[in-house]
């Protein structure tokens, strides 16, 4: 078999070209269609929107053909199909154009993360050490979340000038050169299997473990996004902090989770997998619960009140990023791990689904009521997850020894 550090370093090459160029684009995603594509705010609003709903079918379907196609050659195709509807972007002046490039670079997307971490599980040798997936995992959450950042940051100069177009293009070359580099990985040479696996999405739903899993990873991932959603309308609108404190407070959260992954990694070692994520659920109570308090917080000390809060989210994300993707698939059947995948991907497109609407509504109500209710549902995932230690953790041994 290649060896395993080959194909990791072209990978995480990939990924790091790949985030830098989404992160670069992340500021400028609507602001590109207003001042270039000349479109109102509100319609690009929702043909982003529409384009994202009209790809939630891509999981059930990459699932339904995992058996046939290696998740490797799946990922290089999600990268030219972004990198092909980021090149056309800079043609489309009109909604139709938009929505049909836009629906084929969400695509894409979710092609890519319904693939991405089927490659990484199958990276393990039979009978591998926990602590090396699970490594594996974390080394790969921090090259997301550092390359993300950095082309954020550098996004940030892209408004202030106005850029827009030539991010378009910097952004289809990072796609097109990360499907070049994911090219140059090693294949394994064992042909995919052709089978279809027994039971298939049938078997799936009568799996009530890895059914409640999906369920608990749905909120825990709602906590996750969250920050991004809620965070900067709470600080502007909510509470008497300064303007300025939402960009340092989201980009020290960053560099948190961008370098210290392997670290929480090793932390929670002694706990199973399925306890260190309840451990996450019961950080991110507390995070929400802080946040919920600080509009009795006095404003002199509220901006060290805050910073301390964020903490608890940074702890929280730090633990559930590498977990979770490396007990969903340590908890998957082998013979049907990338359709396992495939469908739990959906726990965090239905969580960037919701995010939105679940602060903006409860936000109506009153400026902590989206972090009480939050809090609520993080620890409802928290024992969810405490239920599933047993089952998940039998699972585990079985597969391990299986593999051993």
């Amino acid at each position: 078999m290649v060896p395993e550090r080959r194909r990791l370093a072209a990978l995480a090459c990939a990924l790091a070209v790949d985030m830098f160029g989404s992160g670069l684009f992340l500021p400028v995603s609507l602001l590109y269609f207003t001042e270039v594509a000349d479109l109102p705010l509100s319609t690009a609003g929702l043909l982003l929107s529409a384009a994202a709903i009209a790809s939630l079918p891509v999981p059930m379907i990459v699932g339904h053909v995992a058996h046939r196609f290696r998740s490797l050659d799946r990922v290089v195709l999600a990268q030219v199909m972004q990198g092909a509807a980021f090149l056309l972007y800079g043609w489309q002046h009109t909604a139709a154009g938009v929505l049909a490039v836009a629906t084929l670079a969400s695509i894409g997307q979710r092609l890519f993360w319904s693939s991405f971490f089927a490659v990484l599980a199958g990276l393990a040798a039979p009978g591998e050490d926990r602590r090396t997936t699970d490594r594996r995992f974390a080394v790969a959450g921090m090259i997301q979340m550092a390359a993300t950042g950095v082309g954020t940051l550098l996004g940030g100069l892209v408004v202030v000038y106005g850029w827009y177009e030539p991010v378009i293009y910097l952004n289809a070359a990072s796609f097109l050169l990360s499907a070049v580099l994911l090219l140059l990985v090693p294949r394994d040479r064992r042909a995919p299997a052709v089978a279809v696996p027994a039971g298939g999405y049938r078997a799936m739903l009568r799996d009530r473990p890895y059914l409640l899993l999906i369920a608990v990873n749905t909120i825990f991932a709602l906590c996750s996004v969250f920050v991004g959603v809620a965070v900067p309308v709470y600080l502007v609108d909510g509470l008497p902090a300064p303007d300025w404190l939402v960009g340092p407070l989201l980009a020290a959260t960053t560099v948190l989770l961008a370098s210290g992954q392997a670290l929480a990694v090793r932390l929670v070692r002694p706990l199973s997998r399925s306890r260190g994520l309840a451990l996450s659920g019961g950080l991110w109570v507390i995070w929400a619960l802080i946040f919920a308090a600080a509009v009795r917080v006095p404003s002199g000390i509220l901006v060290a009140y805050l910073l301390a809060g964020m903490v608890f989210f940074a702890a929280a994300d730090l633990i559930h990023a590498p977990l979770s993707n490396a007990l969903s698939a340590a908890a998957a059947p082998p013979g049907q791990r990338d359709r396992y995948l495939a469908v739990y991907q959906y726990c965090f497109a239905f969580a960037g689904i919701l995010a939105p609407g679940f602060f903006t509504v409860l936000y109506a109500r009153g400026p902590a009521v989206p972090w009480l209710a939050l809090a609520a549902v993080a620890a409802a995932g928290t024992v969810g997850m405490h239920l599933l230690d047993r089952p998940l953790t039998a699972r585990e041994k079985s597969a391990a020894d299986v593999g051993g």
